[in-house]
């Protein structure tokens, strides 16, 4: 590397403030901004930046940009004292999981039944996602997986998290493409597997053929010379139960789940949300150490110190242990489904960690998520038998990627659906925008970001796009505007009727005539039906109305009054005519 080459390169952070990339660089930050400004992005001297577009403003400068690289430390890195260990059993973590109708939820409710204690907590187990129950003397926790397609990211979550897997398959439907799902995620994670065939006192269950299917997929039963234990269950009628629990009890010992009691506790958040007088409440299966009341700790991007420790049932306790779920109130907002939370020694170690994880992410380059327009989307329309929605999909990681294109397949109906050009994982760059651009698509990105140059491109090839961080959000939004595809519902509401006595004059497109009101009343500037001998013969609009040879505003049933009618249809005396409105009424999916 020669000399003039080493001056031009310049390391820089993964965010750095304009001020502080300009001292980098050597120069004024008014020339920064200048060209930042040029490249689509508002910025003042202590707004932050992020790698990418600093690196291309810094290659437009005539410099080199490197990334510096920064170890990140976890907040565990940061405890000085370090406690004698205290390794013992713990509860086994179970998951429940497969195809969404083959009775998981019933049976997660037959098992919680089998406690009496659990089963008295009714909703708030529900709520709480996980709960526990006394076999032989020993708890288990289960954790209940959603089952919707939407969240296979989070069964991932839930699997990891676990001693054993429990795969529900119905006797009478066999393995699905969910439940085959259910098992990879489980395989993946080298979690044991425990199947439970549910509904076997159903007149259509054939167990012998869940048993083929499995082994056609090299999972074989215990009974079939194999090591996967299948229990036959109804879920339904209770049978069953006590032999999955001791099922689960005999899989879990064989790695005899054990973890550190002492110590500052570390797990993973399994359920978040934001209560309406209590502020974020998050449920936290602990994984290592113990969580007491009062402790300071981080959960993903956000931290705060326990004020208040319920266990499964909402009950307070003063501390939680190693495979217990635990709901926590305390932390300043609400963290995601599958964040790491670990305490810290205090409270400044715990904001100190979330403001350096803050800095170390890519922010989004001060770019905001653009609103997509009627018009984006009706350059999005794709006409055709049925209308199509084209969209290009990215997404942090594959399983986001999956649940978001998944769930897109499953909105619309046979008139609106939406096509997906293309998808994949990773910021927007600029095969995105070329990509979207030649499939006239809205590009929606989930967890991702985008860079000033590229959002330059999108704006210069008038390409639209949307930032989400929550899948609700995208869905609802792609709902909305399928939605606004729906041709509107016709509501016809009859008004009157007239019969004809008399014709007064008859042109090409109108007819003065005369009759009295049979049903109802007319009123000016109603649709009409023209019947004869009961069939319909012609239609038109009423454009005047008289009474008593003056304009009249109404005219009711038995009185007799003049019209005429907008209409190319002949009108005889004698005919009926019905005077109706119509009104559109929008549609839902």
């Amino acid at each position: 590397m020669n000399e003039q080459e080493k001056k031009t390169l310049v390391q820089i952070p993964s965010v750095i403030s304009v001020n502080d990339f300009a001292n980098r660089l050597g120069l004024g930050a008014a020339k920064v901004i200048s060209e930042l400004m040029k490249n689509g992005v508002m910025a003042t001297i202590n707004e932050q930046i992020d790698f990418d577009t600093a690196a291309i403003i810094g290659a437009e400068l005539g410099f080199d940009i490197e990334l510096e690289v920064e170890e990140q430390k976890r907040p565990s890195q940061f405890i000085k004292v370090k406690q004698k260990e205290d390794i013992k059993s713990r509860p086994p973590v179970v998951a429940v999981m497969g195809h969404v109708d083959h009775g998981k939820t019933k049976l997660l409710d037959a098992i919680r039944n089998t406690d009496i204690t659990s089963s008295e907590a009714g909703g708030i187990t529900q709520h709480i996602g996980a709960y526990q129950v006394t076999k032989n003397e020993r708890k288990i926790t289960f954790f209940d997986t959603p089952g919707h397609e939407a969240f296979s990211q989070l069964r991932e979550h839930g699997v990891k998290m676990t001693d054993v897997a429990i795969i529900v398959i119905a006797a009478d439907d066999g393995v699905k493409p969910q439940t085959k799902e259910a098992i990879d995620f489980a395989l993946a994670n080298e979690v044991p597997i425990v199947v439970a065939i549910n509904k076997i006192d159903k007149p259509e269950a054939d167990v012998n053929k869940v048993k083929q299917q499995l082994s056609d997929i090299d999972l074989i039963p215990d009974d079939w010379g194999g090591d996967i234990p299948c229990v036959l269950v109804s879920a339904k009628a209770g049978k069953g139960i006590d032999k999955i629990l001791d099922m689960v009890l005999l899989v879990a010992d064989i790695n005899e789940p054990k973890a550190d009691y002492s110590g500052l506790a570390s797990g993973v958040i399994i359920e978040s949300h934001l209560g309406k007088s209590r502020g974020p409440i998050s449920t936290a299966l602990i994984q290592k150490g113990t969580l007491k009341l009062n402790d300071n700790l981080v959960a993903g991007s956000t931290y705060g110190k326990v004020k208040v420790l319920e266990d499964y049932q909402g009950k307070r306790i003063k501390e939680a242990t190693p495979g217990t779920p635990a709901r926590i109130i305390g932390l300043k907002e609400v963290p995601d489904f599958g964040d790491w939370f670990e305490v810290t020694e205090d409270e400044k170690t715990a904001k100190d960690w979330v403001s350096k994880r803050a800095k170390g992410q890519s922010i989004k380059s001060l770019v905001k998520p653009k609103d997509v327009s009627k018009e984006d989307i009706s350059q999005a329309i794709k006409i055709g038998k049925t209308k199509e929605l084209a969209v290009l999909i990215k997404a942090d990681v594959a399983g986001s990627l999956e649940s978001v294109t998944t769930s897109l397949a499953g909105l619309g109906n046979e008139e609106v659906r939406v096509d997906v050009v293309a998808s994949d994982i990773g910021d927007i760059n600029e095969t995105d925008i070329n990509t979207a651009l030649a499939g006239n698509a809205i590009i929606l990105g989930f967890n991702v970001s985008i860079n000033a140059a590229v959002n330059q491109l999108a704006k210069k090839s008038k390409v639209e796009f949307r930032l989400y961080k929550v899948i609700y959000e995208l869905l609802d939004d792609v709902k909305e505007w399928l939605t606004s595809l729906l041709e509107p519902e016709i509501i016809e509401t009859q008004i009157g009727g007239l019969e004809i006595l008399g014709i007064f004059k008859t042109t090409k497109d109108h007819v003065i005539t005369g009759g009295k009101v049979t049903s109802g009343k007319i009123t000016p500037d109603l649709l009409v039906k023209i019947y004869r001998d009961k069939k319909k013969i012609g239609s038109g609009k009423l454009t005047s109305l008289q009474k008593e040879k003056e304009s009249a505003k109404e005219v009711s049933k038995g009185e007799q009054c003049g019209i005429s009618v907008a209409t190319t249809d002949k009108i005889e005396v004698g005919d009926k005519l019905v005077f109706y409105t119509n009104e559109q009424r929008a549609r839902t999916l």
